[in-house]
């Protein structure tokens, strides 16, 4: 006896009878056949969907494990931190000339300004370790880890807002739809804990600019892959993940039986619709199961040595602070996540930026040196790429008024800097120059794509053979551009 016909045998005849031909279950059915016959004309012959299984992937042996991307959102300023422009103070409060310029598009916050007087950094700047490599006084913490660091200095990208320009960083196109960064990985490689998910994001407020942008869930969204491909926030403030603990009176055994006997129902409805994000369901209900066990042993800070703690600075007891998010990447890269991406929100400083940007690093500057040293010194780092960068650069003239001590930035999408360290990059390096104004690109330019194929590289994915069907195209997170920066590699 199948499923279904047990669960007439529930009901009274009649009635199971007027269930099984009412209009819904009619039209439900008509549609899954329909959509069935349509798919069936898109794919090739054999049947088989041309997208790529879990099994054809890594494509060649992987330099990286796991990625621990630090997005900083709202765009660092790259003349403050990592790409010092010391001839600029000879011009200090001159216009930009238009020859620098070169006519490109300004946003509407700067465009209508009469004049854009040349803001140099007041910050200083020093070499550091044998590499010599550039780093702002802002960052004295991230200065003893140079000889780790990988810079690429002459990113571009294609937008100049924040919106699009994050959306084109995590998704690789500027309209909202597409899969994250973290879902492609996911839906290529799958998961290495089975009791964690293979894409886990976390976020934090910036002191500099509490108030900047908010973020959007979207931005780690599986867009038009299986929904279970998406990535799971774990949320800054409160229970990091809602509904972790069994209500009152259901012990783990009652649990058990419960989801046994929903995945007989969604299996059900499975059947009769055909909807594949029903099977996410099922899939996803296990996976919280085996977090109620996972999620309590990651978050409990307990284990750790107390060396280990401070570290990572005064704010790691913070739940939800950076610090505290840097701590639990490193778990959760020693528990075998795939993808690790941590969002710090403030960097959009339009106006008052020393101020702010003191905030920034003080929150970012001790927790991403002490990731780096806790990654190597538990032989991590080796198989573990950190990646940190925000959006797009700002620009070298001050928004509004320019003094002595004060000035603001505005957004710069035609060069700015990305930092990467661990599994497949060269240490203590730079790739890529910037003019003398940090505006335009002199050598070696790297573009959004360009970047997203190389991290994809070092996971052991061709981007070109990471595609999806979708609406009849094959779709990729490079779309249909990108080349490895072979240049940066070890």
């Amino acid at each position: 006896m199948n499923a279904f016909s047990q669960l007439l045998e529930q009901k009274p005849a009649s009635l199971a009878a007027q269930d099984f031909l009412n209009r819904r279950i009619f039209l439900r059915n008509g549609a899954a056949a329909l959509s069935a016959a349509a798919l069936a004309g898109l794919l090739p012959k054999g049947g088989q969907a041309s997208s790529p299984s879990i099994a054809s992937f890594p494509n060649f042996a992987p330099k990286a494990k796991r990625v621990i991307y630090l997005f900083q959102s709202g765009a660092p300023s790259q003349m403050d931190l990592f790409d010092p422009k010391p001839m600029m103070e000879k011009e200090r409060g001159n216009d930009l000339p238009e020859s620098i310029r070169k006519g490109q598009r300004l946003t509407t916050m700067t465009s209508g300004q009469k004049s854009f007087p040349i803001a140099p950094s007041i910050f200083k700047f020093a070499q550091h370790g044998q590499s010599g490599q550039w780093i702002s006084e802002l960052l004295p913490h991230l200065s003893k880890q140079a000889d780790e660091l990988c810079f690429i200095k002459s990113m571009h990208t294609e937008a100049i807002n924040h919106d699009p320009a994050m959306t084109f960083f995590q998704t690789g196109h500027q309209l909202a739809g597409r899969p994250s960064f973290g879902s492609w990985l996911s839906y290529g490689l799958g998961a290495s804990n089975q009791d964690l998910p293979a894409y886990v994001v976390l976020s934090s407020f910036g002191s500099g600019r509490p108030s900047c942008q908010p973020l959007y869930d979207r931005l780690w969204g599986a867009g038009f892959l299986p929904t279970r491909y998406q990535g799971v926030k774990f949320r800054n403030s409160g229970d990091a993940v809602l509904y972790l603990s069994d209500p009152p009176g259901i012990d783990r055994a009652m649990r058990r039986g419960m989801l046994n006997d929903l995945a007989k129902l969604n299996r059900m409805d499975h059947k009769t619709v055909g909807d594949p994000d029903i099977d996410a369901r099922i899939s996803q209900y296990e996976m919280a199961f085996r977090m109620q066990a996972s999620v309590p042993d990651l978050l409990d800070f307990s284990t750790e040595p107390e060396s280990a703690i401070n570290q990572y600075g005064p704010d790691v007891r913070k739940p939800g602070s950076y610090a505290a998010n840097c701590l639990l990447a490193r778990r959760m890269a020693e528990r075998d996540v795939r993808c690790i991406q941590l969002f710090h929100m403030g960097w959009d400083q339009h106006g008052n930026l020393p101020k702010q940007i003191r905030g920034q690093c003080r929150d970012v500057d001790q927790p991403t040196a002490a990731l780096i040293s806790d990654l190597k010194q538990r032989g991590l780092l080796d198989d573990t790429l950190i990646v940190w960068g925000g959006e797009f650069g700002r620009t070298i003239y001050s928004q509004g008024a320019l003094t002595e001590n004060n000035y603001g930035r505005d957004h710069h999408p035609r060069c700015f800097t990305m930092m990467l360290a661990g599994a497949g990059v060269k240490k203590g390096f730079s790739y890529g120059a910037t003019d003398d104004f940090s505006y335009n690109i002199t050598n070696d330019p790297v573009h959004v794509h360009d970047l997203n194929a190389t991290i994809l590289h070092l996971m052991g994915v061709d981007h070109k053979k990471l595609t999806y069907k979708f609406q009849g195209r094959d779709y990729r997170l490079t779309d249909v551009h990108g080349h490895v920066v072979k240049n940066i590699l070890s």
